[in-house]
């Protein structure tokens, strides 16, 4: 499915962007099996963040070189110029958003969990200031606003995402942001400067129809 999914793609767009999940347990041989078909078919620049299974053996940097050498440009915290159009790209990580966003107070596990978050919207931000192009995109594995997870349990979408990723994709006006991990949530939504959003989660997008999309800008 995806061999045919990234042909389609390779000849339909200019830019591939996966957002993170690209393993189910973060092995680099699972890695390998995902590059097999892209080093088939796919014949357009790709760019990849990780996503939170991609973390879950502890071998993020291995997964992390097999994209790499088959040509797909793992963002973490950098930015990269296509066609005139920057891209900078990181996972990010929860915390919640607006007024109930989880705040560096009390136990120290807290406090870690909360400049975790900090420090993504941190490395977003310095690697928007890098792009010099009139055009930027935000790669993102977790959501930067509420309004792609409804659909979600509200009781997880502090784990889904942070309103601290939203601040950087604001203040250097972004021209639009493409993440995963809300696979139940919604498919558009906004920033609070209407910033378009798109969730790009699989499990999303097959609800309706393919497991890709393809977004013209």
């Amino acid at each position: 499915m995806l061999h045919e999914a990234f042909a389609e793609i390779s000849r339909t767009a200019d830019v591939l962007l996966l957002c993170g999940d690209l393993t189910d347990y973060g092995l680099p041989e699972e890695a390998e099996e995902l590059v097999a078909d892209i080093r088939a078919t796919v014949r357009i620049p790709m760019l990849a963040v990780l996503g939170n299974h991609d973390f879950e053996s502890g071998h993020e940097e291995l997964v992390s070189k097999v994209l790499d050498d088959a040509g797909v440009n793992v963002l973490n915290g950098e930015a990269i110029e296509i066609a005139g159009v920057g891209f900078a790209g990181i996972a990010g990580f929860g915390g919640g958003f607006g007024r109930r966003m989880l705040n560096a107070w009390g136990e120290t596990l807290i406090k870690q969990f909360v400049q975790e978050s900090i420090s993504h919207a941190v490395r977003l931000e310095q690697a928007l200031a890098k792009l010099q192009t009139e055009r930027r995109i935000a790669v993102l594995h977790y959501s930067p606003i509420r309004a792609t997870l409804e659909g979600e349990d509200p009781e997880i979408f502090a784990f889904l995402g942070s309103s601290r990723l939203e601040e950087p994709i604001n203040r250097f006006r972004v021209s639009a942001v493409f993440h995963g991990h809300a696979h139940n949530g919604i498919l558009d939504g906004k920033t609070s400067t209407g910033i378009p959003v798109y969730n790009v989660s699989a499990p999303a997008l097959r609800k309706s129809g393919k497991p890709y999309r393809i977004v013209e800008l």
